[in-house]
């Protein structure tokens, strides 16, 4: 099991859809971030990609120098990079991060922003290209170790005699990551992709979507590992954590909703199409609708983009949540919270120790004896309440 967290480079607040509680992106405060998921002992940290993010590239190479053996999952955008370039880019934050990096393959679903980049391509042809971008990007990484070159000629991308004189340290290549939900998703993460991501939908969906993509990948000889996208919500009692999921939201007026809705509603993402069914396009407000499966909430993706549930409760029934998709053959969880630096504390204090022992284990940085908490009258370390 590996646990990840996010980097929030699109912001950060304390409430949604609002600026109140907000907190504007610096340099400090996401190596604020990345420092505590490193120490915590988080695996790695997805940093998101888009026009309403800084660059994921430049944000992760800025942090190297302040992380020691953090990973950092870093989007490449076909349409927008070309392949033999993003290979370049891989090969050389691989070897100076002494192979810290995964990648994440993104596709885009918002035709506006896709366009506003210059890419004018509808959802089949974005897909082809896909795949012929990382078929090359692959071939060109693996072949770096041997010093061989690589041609190929496809319908949207060709390359001749294509070369990387400088290799990556993680051999053929970094891992990819990628995530989808229309049948083109599909069968290019059964074909290409080490890990397949979902987002948070109930156990029974998430089953289907890793029985098809196993199944696919089987035709191809391949297996592909899975992970879900998720947001965590975790405080003492069910009772608090559904209170602070309120407070999330407390700030949010119907306009607000709407007007985010309009533009989920015009991607052509199969993905983003299941996520605003959750909530019906933002019609279901109350916990009662928003809870779409035992300590399942739809409330984030009100008004966000993207993963919108979060696991909200206790850290007991928060962890056996967790614990059911593991069962489905999930090994990634690939974590968020609001505000991100408070949360990634929350989670990793209240949560680790729950997780099976293995885990724990690989989790644990260097042990520290006490005293544990603030000395108690200039005198002696307290203990945990008995209460």
């Amino acid at each position: 099991m590996n646990i990840f967290w996010f980097i929030p480079t699109h912001g950060d607040s304390r409430y949604l859809g609002t600026s109140e509680g907000a907190r504007p992106i610096s340099h400090d405060y996401l190596k604020q971030v990345a420092q505590a998921a490193d120490s915590l002992g988080y695996e790695g940290v997805l940093i998101p990609t888009g026009r309403s993010c800084e660059d994921p590239w430049v944000v992760a190479s800025s942090l190297l120098p302040v992380t020691t053996r953090l990973k950092f999952l870093v989007a490449v955008r076909p349409g927008l990079h070309q392949p033999a370039l993003a290979a370049r880019m891989a090969a050389t934050f691989d070897r100076l991060s002494g192979g810290r990096l995964l990648v994440n393959l993104v596709t885009g679903g918002d035709q506006v922003e896709l366009e506003g980049d210059g890419v004018f391509m509808d959802h089949a042809a974005r897909y082809e290209q896909s795949a012929e971008f990382i078929r090359i990007w692959r071939e060109i990484l693996a072949r770096s170790h041997t010093g061989d070159t690589y041609d190929f000629e496809g319908k949207h991308l060709s390359v001749k005699g294509a070369k990387l004189l400088y290799p990556p340290v993680q051999k053929p290549h970094p891992a990819v990551y990628f995530g989808g939900s229309s049948n083109a998703a599909h069968d290019l993460a059964a074909e290409q992709v080490e890990t397949y991501l979902t987002w948070g939908e109930p156990p029974a969906e998430v089953a289907k979507k890793v029985a098809d993509v196993r199944e696919r990948a089987a035709k191809h000889g391949r297996t592909v590992k899975f992970g879900i996208r998720l947001h965590v919500i975790v405080r003492e009692t069910e009772e608090r954590a559904w209170q602070a999921a309120e407070d999330l939201i407390s700030h949010l007026d119907y306009e607000t909703v709407i007007r985010a809705q309009a533009i989920f509603a015009r991607m052509d993402s199969e993905g983003q199409r299941r996520m605003a069914a959750l909530h019906a396009g933002g019609a279901k407000r109350s916990r009662a609708d928003l809870e779409i499966s035992p300590n399942l909430w739809a409330g984030v993706g009100l008004v966000r983009g993207g993963a919108g549930t979060a696991l909200v409760g206790s850290p007991e029934n928060v962890a056996a949540r967790i614990k059911e998709y593991a069962d489905l053959g999930l090994d990634t969880f690939v974590l968020s919270g609001y505000p991100h630096l408070e949360e990634a504390y929350r989670f990793a204090e209240m949560v680790f120790p729950l997780l099976p022992l293995n885990v724990q284990e690989k989790l644990a940085g260097p042990q520290i004896s006490g005293p544990f908490g603030e000395v108690v009258g200039n005198n002696y370390a307290p203990r945990a309440s008995q209460s």
